[in-house]
C-alpha cells in the first residue's frame, strides 16, 4: 500500500482563504455589535411627514431600567388661582389618586405649584406650595396669544376674564426654580405636568439613567428656526437638531438634573420673550422652545415617547398611552364628523368653561366620534 506523505495537509491557498474569511466574518460581527450599542436614537417618519429622532427603541443597554425596579417620581403641576386653572387641577388630582397605586404605576407624591403668590381655596384639597409670580413687567402675555384668544371670543360661553388674559406661561420656569429651592422632595425623579393632563393609565417611570423622557410635539421644529435659535444656542454647542422637539411637559426627569436646567430654562425664556423676532416666531410655544434649548445647553437629550400622551381630536385611540392632554377643542356634528375650526353641534372645549368646570349633565358625544373623545368625556370630572 502506498501512503502519500502529504495526506491530510491543506494547501497554503486554502488555509489563507479560510483565515481571511474568518477575519472578515469576525470584523463584520464586531462592527454590527458596536454599531448597535452606539445607537441611542431611532429615526422614524413623523405622522405629519417630518422626521424626528426617537431613542426609545434603541436605548443603550447600560441605561435601561432594571426589570421590576420601581423608580418613583413626584408629580408637579404649575397653576394659578384662576377658576379656569383650579377646576382643571382638581380633575387632574382626582385621576392621579385613582391611578397612583395601581400595578405598573411609579407615581409618588403630588404638588400643585401655585404661582399666584398667595393661597387659594383648594390648599387643603390639593397638596400645594405657593411661590411668587414674576415681577410685574416680565410676565406680559404675548400679543399673538392674546390676539388669538380675543379673535375667537365669540366661540366662548363667557368673556375672557382678566385672570385668564394674565395667565402667563413664563411663570412656569420661575415657579419650578423656586419650588426646587424651597421644597423637600423625597423622590429622585419629577414629572412636570400641566392642569389639562388626565391620567388614563398607570404611569411608569419612562426615564432611564441620565436620559429624561418627553413627549415629541409635531409643532416644535428646531430645524425650521435655525437662525432664531442661534441667538440662544451657539454653534459650538452643535447643530440645532441637538435641540429636542419637546416642551417641558410632560417630562420625567431626575431631580438633580432639573435643578441644573431650571435656571437656564427661566433665563432663556425671558431672553426669548425680550427679543421681538423670537417672540413673533414662537408665540404661545415660546416657553416650550426655551425648555428645549435650556436642556440642550446642558447637553441633555430626551427619550422621545409618543405613547406618553394623546391629544384629542387628532389622536383617535387610547391604546397603552398614559395621559390625555385636552388642549384642543373637540367639535363634531351629530354624525360624528369633526368640524375643527367651527363650533360643532356637539363640542368639548376647555375654553368654554373659563368660569367653572364642565357640567355633569353635558350631553353624550354623538356616535362615530373617536375613542379618545369618548374617554375625555368620561374623565371630565
Amino acid at each position: 500500500m502506498i501512503v502519500r506523505k502529504n495526506m491530510g495537509r491543506a494547501s497554503p491557498l486554502v488555509l489563507v482563504t479560510l483565515v481571511l474569511g474568518f477575519c472578515f466574518a469576525t470584523y463584520n460581527l464586531l462592527t454590527m455589535i458596536m454599531h448597535n450599542r452606539a445607537i441611542s436614537k431611532w429615526v422614524e417618519d413623523d405622522a405629519n411627514g417630518g422626521i424626528f429622532f426617537d431613542p426609545v427603541i434603541k436605548m443603550p443597554e447600560n441605561v435601561r431600567k432594571p426589570k421590576n425596579a420601581r423608580l418613583p417620581f413626584h408629580v408637579a403641576v404649575t397653576a394659578t388661582d384662576a377658576t379656569y386653572s383650579q377646576w382643571q387641577c382638581r380633575i387632574m388630582y382626582y385621576w392621579y389618586k385613582k391611578k397612583k397605586d395601581l400595578p405598573g404605576s411609579d407615581m409618588g407624591g403630588f404638588t400643585r405649584i401655585l404661582h399666584s403668590g398667595s393661597p387659594d381655596n383648594f390648599m387643603d384639597e390639593i397638596p400645594t406650595i405657593v411661590v411668587d409670580p414674576l415681577p410685574e413687567g416680565l410676565d406680559r402675555v404675548s400679543f399673538l396669544l392674546y390676539h388669538i384668544l380675543n379673535q375667537h371670543r365669540a366661540a366662548f360661553s363667557e368673556k375672557i376674564p382678566l385672570s385668564y388674559q394674565g395667565y402667563i406661561v413664563l411663570n412656569r420656569p420661575w415657579a419650578f426654580v423656586q419650588w426646587l429651592e424651597k421644597a423637600t422632595i423625597e423622590e429622585d425623579y419629577i414629572l412636570m405636568a400641566e392642569p389639562d393632563h388626565i391620567f388614563i393609565n398607570p404611569l411608569p417611570n419612562l426615564a432611564s439613567g441620565g436620559f429624561p423622557a418627553a413627549f415629541p410635539f409635531f409643532y416644535i421644529k428646531p430645524a425650521d428656526y435655525g437662525k432664531v435659535l442661534r441667538k440662544f444656542f451657539p454653534e459650538e454647542m452643535g447643530p440645532v437638531t441637538n435641540i429636542d422637539p419637546i416642551g417641558n411637559s410632560p417630562v420625567i426627569i431626575k431631580k438633580d438634573l432639573l435643578k441644573k436646567i431650571a435656571p437656564t430654562w427661566m433665563n432663556v425664556s425671558l431672553k426669548m420673550k425680550d427679543d421681538p423676532e423670537t417672540d413673533e416666531a414662537f408665540g404661545w410655544v415660546l416657553e416650550m422652545y426655551a425648555y428645549a434649548v435650556g436642556s440642550a445647553l446642558h447637553g441633555v437629550q430626551h427619550i422621545l415617547r409618543k405613547d406618553f400622551m394623546l391629544q384629542p381630536p387628532w389622536d383617535f385611540e387610547i391604546g397603552k398611552k398614559f395621559i390625555i392632554h385636552y388642549t384642543y377643542g373637540c367639535d363634531y356634528n351629530m354624525k360624528g364628523e369633526l368640524m375643527y375650526g367651527e363650533i360643532g353641534e356637539w363640542r368639548f372645549d376647555k375654553r368654554s368653561f373659563l368660569r367653572g368646570p364642565p357640567p355633569r349633565n353635558l350631553s353624550l358625544p354623538p356616535p362615530g366620534v373617536p375613542e379618545s373623545v369618548v374617554c375625555l368625556y368620561k374623565y371630565r370630572y
